[in-house]
């Protein structure tokens, strides 16, 4: 890869980044991934501050699916690298890819952003911020499309949430990490104990704002082929706020 366009990070995996397994906790994951694509942006020259100073917007992430070869684990230092593809319509994707200190892959993913105009909290369309990239990568992480999804069968609740303090970001949405935490949280302890992620996809259709209480949704319809559902219902506007499919297996 051209090196003016793939970025790269270590991360040394401590104990307040992972879960009961001794594994890095998703939610950590997501949030290595956010500040790599930080630091990558910013690199390019299109980082949060030059955005939101000569613009009025932010990058928001809309979709992305992450697939885990393999867990890693407390005491572990792993890379992350990232590369932007080239600009769609209105979406950025970016591709990740994690290894371990032997090179080996261990985690793959794939992302969809856009720019939101942060007074209007509106998508930015594609003109408003002239971004482009000094090179071109072809090459995916994972080499499909981040396609609908949709639930399978019926929707249980599985718990309610209100969004406070803890939970958003500097964009003062609720951040994508807490996301993963919410939906992992319909699950009991002995299943996390007993069942593994494989796949992960979560695409956010629209913004949680704090004080809103967002309504945890599951459909384990086609749990036997080791595929689940969550869904999070934002109680106060009435909207979908995110859909997440994960493929799961026993450890």
């Amino acid at each position: 890869m051209k090196s003016d366009i793939l970025h790269k990070k270590e991360y040394h995996v401590d104990w307040g980044d992972i879960d009961l397994n001794k594994e890095l906790k998703l939610s950590t994951l997501f949030s290595c991934f956010q500040d790599v694509a930080s630091e990558a942006s910013e690199k390019l020259g299109f980082g949060i501050e030059s955005l939101d100073r000569e613009y009025g917007v932010a990058w928001v992430l809309m979709k992305i699916r992450v697939d885990l070869l393999k867990n890693p684990k407390v005491g572990d230092t792993i890379s992350i690298e990232t590369w932007p593809l080239e600009p769609g319509k209105i979406d950025y994707g970016r591709d990740y890819i994690v290894r371990n200190q032997q090179g080996e892959v261990m985690i793959r993913a794939i992302s969809s952003w856009v720019l939101m105009d942060l007074r209007q909290r509106k998508i930015s369309r594609k003109g408003t911020v002239p971004i482009q990239y000094p090179a071109s990568l072809k090459e995916r992480a994972i080499d499909e499309k981040l396609k609908k999804l949709k639930a399978e069968g019926p929707l249980d609740e599985s718990y309610r949430k209100m969004i406070g303090y803890s939970d958003i970001d500097f964009n003062g949405h609720l951040n994508n990490s807490k996301y993963v935490d919410y939906i992992l949280d319909c699950f009991s302890v002995s299943e996390h104990r007993n069942y593994r992620i494989q796949s992960i996809e979560v695409h956010f259709t629209n913004e949680a704002l704090p004080d809103e209480t967002i309504v945890l949704q599951t459909d384990t319809s086609a749990s036997e082929q080791s595929k689940l559902y969550i869904e999070g219902f934002n109680l106060d506007t009435n909207k979908t706020v995110f859909k997440s499919k994960l493929i799961i297996e026993k450890r």
